[in-house]
């Protein structure tokens, strides 16, 4: 990692003991307040889209692609790890007032700024189409008191994530692939831009809470991403977009950015 992006010994101090999940919600709890320039990598968005979205959302938004560019008028988009709201908030102008959009999110300090956000922005655009739920990506299936899922079977037209999966652990990758298929409509899309690794990630680097919670160790092996996702019945698969030079270099491992689509 590149040492003018952050000094990582007092990170890590502070992450020292915790499990992956615990670590991620205190990184991603602290970057809701104040924003951290290492996780991550800047994506330039469409301007004008920008222009209704609150400062601090924009200012604590950490992603890696433009996946909103493959939404389209009136869809439902779903918004796997949601954050400060940025994604969801351009999605819901472009999919318009007969579309929605639902952000799911499991860090408590990044649902109180994009739900406490929502009400300014749908002042501005003259209407209200986003709705922001806490739960755990892999596990849009979990049942709430009326025993209901998070996310209802065959329900959404688009799913969207913005460096996002990485975090999810390896074990727990099964049970959100299959949540991702499971609430998609016949013929439904994925758009989702991630970190993907030219050779898979030694377990003493997944092993590092900073490099995992800064969307690094968790990568995907880049072979092993597309074909998930063809093993699940995914068609047209193709990298919309593929950065030419990484974005990190760790012990000969090359970690770039990646946007991958195609539909069910």
């Amino acid at each position: 990692m590149s040492s003018d992006c952050c000094n990582t010994d007092e990170l890590n101090k502070n992450l020292k003991g915790l499990d992956h999940k615990d670590a991620i919600q205190e990184r991603y709890g602290s970057a809701a307040l104040e924003q951290e320039s290492c996780l991550c990598t800047p994506v330039g968005f469409n301007p004008v889209l920008l222009e209704a979205i609150p400062e601090e959302v924009i200012e604590r938004d950490y992603g890696c692609g433009d996946p909103t560019k493959y939404v389209k008028k009136n869809d439902i988009v779903l918004d796997l790890g949601s954050g400060s709201g940025k994604n969801a908030f351009i999605c819901s102008q472009i999919v318009g007032e007969k579309g929605k959009v639902i952000g799911v999110d499991q860090n408590p300090d990044m649902l109180k700024l994009s739900r406490s956000a929502s009400k300014k922005f749908s002042e501005k655009i003259g209407f209200n189409n986003t709705e922001f739920l806490g739960g755990s990506i892999e596990n849009l299936d979990e049942i709430d008191k009326d025993l209901n899922p998070l996310i209802a079977d065959k329900s959404v037209d688009i799913i969207l994530s913005n460096c996002v999966l990485n975090l999810v652990n390896p074990e727990s990758r099964k049970n959100l692939l299959r949540n991702i298929k499971r609430v998609l409509k016949d013929n439904g899309r994925i758009a989702i831009s991630d970190i993907v690794s030219s050779k898979k990630v030694p377990l003493r680097l997944q092993n590092d809470h900073d490099l995992w919670t800064g969307c690094i160790s968790g990568a995907w092996y880049e072979p092993e991403f597309l074909n998930d996702f063809k093993d699940l019945g995914f068609k047209n698969l193709e990298f919309a977009e593929r950065s030419n030079e990484p974005w990190k270099v760790i012990e000969d491992i090359e970690f770039r950015t990646v946007t991958l689509v195609g539909n069910i």
